[in-house]
């Protein structure tokens, strides 16, 4: 391939072995790539200065390419699989192959860029918190779904004690990792500490939320309340007013954090008083603590932005 002196846009569709690449200005026929350091960097190094690369998140398949182009210099955007599923749906594709989805990607990011966020690669200690949290997060899952599952069955009530016990043990080993690595840091120690005062902020969720704004740079409230998905999505045309409901845009395990701690929140002496507020004006359950959650997510991005102290009076100065 002979190296174009304008920037390209490509598309990348990652799997676990190989990689389909494409390229929107058409310089290259879409080629697959072994998923190796030696094969994608002789590669991206063929590629003109400026270019940008688009993938979709894959769990973690795609964090080699995203690394390796970042390093070199190229903008990098790792993509939410369901924006690309919809761009796919607006562009009328019928068929789904690896070639497909790379082009696709490729004219994404070629017509899309300016709208997108650049991906910021983790540091060696946000990519471990982040991956142990995931690995909790799916150990909680498994727990809750034993006992739902053997819930009125008899017979089997020493294994499934002894079972919850080992998978207790796992959760306080990667609880204890999770800690180890925050208070590794003087900095991330403090923000950590700040962030626990929060009523109905436990060390899980406070892990989360500290590593998430750690990891992106948000620039107001909104936009990490909005990052999180909890952002309520309007749905007006014309004279029509709809029903408002979650974007759910995002880490799904973050937004579900946070409503568990608005759940805890909401029993609380400090919190209480405003979760009665919006239920009194006549909302439900669920959105008086999907509120809360918004309210807890903000006050986390100021706390943490700002360097500041948990003030409960603040939360009840507007309902006066």
């Amino acid at each position: 391939m002979q190296t174009p002196s304008v920037a390209l846009n490509i598309g990348a569709d990652v799997g676990k072995d190989e990689i389909a690449m494409a390229c929107a200005e058409g310089r290259f026929a879409t080629r697959k790539i072994h998923n190796q350091r030696a094969a994608l960097l002789a590669f991206l190094r063929d590629l003109p200065a400026g270019s940008r690369i688009g993938m979709e998140s894959t769990g973690s398949y795609h964090e080699l390419l995203a690394e390796l182009a970042h390093k070199l210099g190229f903008v990098v955007y790792v993509l939410n699989p369901k924006d690309t599923r919809h761009y796919a749906k607006a562009m009328g594709l019928r068929g789904k192959t690896d070639r497909v989805d790379a082009e696709l990607i490729a004219r994404l990011i070629a017509h899309e860029h300016e709208k997108l966020h650049p991906w910021i690669p983790p540091t060696p200690e946000q990519r471990q918190i982040d991956r142990l949290l995931k690995r909790r997060a799916k150990v909680s899952r498994i727990r809750a779904a034993l006992a739902q599952s053997f819930k009125g069955l008899k017979g089997f009530a020493a294994e499934l004690k002894a079972l919850r016990q080992r998978l207790d043990q796992l959760l306080a080993r990667i609880d204890a990792s999770v800690k180890a690595l925050i208070e590794a840091s003087e900095e991330r120690k403090q923000h950590y500490a700040r962030l626990r005062k929060i009523t109905g902020v436990g060390a899980v969720v406070g892990s989360s939320v500290l590593n998430t704004l750690d990891r992106v740079p948000f620039s107001s409230a909104d936009a990490f309340v909005a990052f999180t998905g909890l952002d309520p999505r309007p749905d007006e045309s014309g004279q029509h007013r709809g029903r408002r409901r979650l974007s759910k845009r995002g880490p799904s395990e973050l937004r579900r954090l946070l409503y568990l701690a608005a759940m805890a929140a909401a029993k609380t002496k400090t919190w209480k008083p405003l979760y009665k507020h919006y239920r009194a004006r006549g909302l439900s359950t669920t959105a008086a603590l999907v509120v809360l959650a918004r309210r807890i997510a903000r006050t986390a991005w100021s706390i943490y932005t700002h360097k500041t102290v948990f003030d409960p009076e603040r939360l009840t100065k507007a309902l006066t």
